[in-house]
């Protein structure tokens, strides 16, 4: 199985459609919470449905049990919650969610992620990755559009994923 990521942010939508169709992918999956904001331009959940099928052949799909909650992230975008934090309660939501027993492999296999953040480093829609990959094994990820250095150690994709114990250092 494999599964892609993506941001819209910073990215133009000839370049957002051209990582897209260049994947392969047959489908976004929407981690997003919120899929309507007028900040969204191109990626706003109806034209963004549209615009998948008609520029890439792909189908849209809007998955909430994979968006934090609006607690979760308005602290986390407000600076109240550090990333860390972030991360671990996240898992911890997708933990008591069972995502990987709720959702259908079938979804997010050669599906792309999306969420708004450009860079996966500090975007939900990684920890969605990483944990399906835990659960269900067997699971490639690739990150479009990523940028050389963007992160710490040059791979933003960790071989772990924090568990109730804490968060990781």
């Amino acid at each position: 199985m494999k599964v892609s990521t993506i941001g819209f942010t910073k990215k133009s939508a000839q370049r957002f459609f051209e990582l897209l169709r260049e994947s392969g992918a047959a489908r976004i999956v929407d981690v997003r919470l919120h899929t309507t904001s007028q900040l969204a331009g191109f990626a706003k959940k109806g034209d963004l449905a549209w615009l998948a099928r008609e520029l890439c052949g792909a189908e849209y799909v809007h998955e909430p049990c994979l968006a934090p909650t609006k607690e979760l992230l308005t602290g986390y975008r407000q600076g109240k919650i550090p990333w860390e934090e972030y991360e671990f309660r996240f898992i911890n939501l997708m933990e008591s969610r069972r995502v990987e027993s709720a959702l259908s492999p079938e979804i997010v296999d050669n599906g792309c992620l999306l969420c708004s953040e450009d860079q996966p480093h500090h975007c939900h829609r990684r920890l969605v990755a990483e944990y399906l990959k835990k659960h269900w094994g067997g699971l490639e990820i690739e990150h479009l559009g990523l940028k050389k250095g963007a992160c710490r150690n040059e791979n933003p994709v960790s071989n772990t994923v924090p568990t109730r114990e804490g968060p990781r250092d």
